[in-house]
């Protein structure tokens, strides 16, 4: 595993590795369970989803993606910003008129919620990739 993200092709990551572990510790321990062991998958930012699909089949029950949701945070922001940037650029004057405030649009709280919202539509990727959507429940 790896921390970050990288261009594809520049990391190689080898999930077969996770089951050729469980299959090593079962016999080792003579254990029943075909999956022995629990695995936390360090590092999952920017994993291709096929890997991430086997790496779950062969026991991860923990991603780290804590790049990707800095990256949804900021994507979210960015988003925000180019929609109403003729709106964030005083506290009073946009398209609508000269006199129109714009605080609305520059509120910490709206901006930051759009940052929110765009680490929960990652979120529900990962839980999708993770094979854990209504897990609980």
């Amino acid at each position: 595993n790896v921390h970050g993200v990288y261009k594809h092709g520049n990391v190689q990551l080898r999930p077969d590795i996770l089951g050729n572990a469980q299959k090593y510790i079962k016999e080792q321990l003579k254990c029943k369970e075909d999956k022995p062991v629990n695995f936390v998958f360090h590092g999952g930012s920017g994993s291709e989803k096929d890997k991430i699909d086997t790496a779950v089949n062969h026991g991860v029950i923990k991603m780290n993606i804590d790049t990707d949701i800095q990256w949804a945070c900021w994507d979210g922001i960015r988003k925000f910003e180019k929609e109403k940037h003729d709106y964030l650029q005083g506290q009073i004057g946009n398209p609508e008129g000269a006199d129109k405030p714009n605080k609305k649009f520059y509120d910490p709280r709206v901006w930051l919620r759009k940052a929110e919202e765009s680490a929960v539509e990652r979120l529900g990727e990962a839980f999708k990739d993770l094979h854990c959507v209504n897990a609980l429940g």
